[in-house]
């Protein structure tokens, strides 16, 4: 598995060192940002495909806030 960095703190899977620790990872294009998928990670995304043109243009939808304790 690469590794992958991530600075946002607050989520549910960030770890030492600014690394992600899901067990998957769901990028998509800005124009579908406000969709909102289930936790559930794997087969179950829409099967659709899209083109960004540059890493701007991408965001996470792994992102979960941190569970208070």
């Amino acid at each position: 598995m690469p590794d992958v960095k991530c600075s946002v703190a607050n989520c549910e899977y960030w770890a030492q060192g600014n690394n992600c620790n899901a067990n998957a990872i769901m990028i998509e294009i800005d124009k579908h940002a406000d969709v909102q998928y289930d936790t559930e990670f794997g087969a179950e995304f829409e099967d659709h495909q899209d083109q960004a043109a540059s890493s701007q243009n991408t965001c996470c939808h792994t992102f979960e806030p941190k569970k208070s304790k």
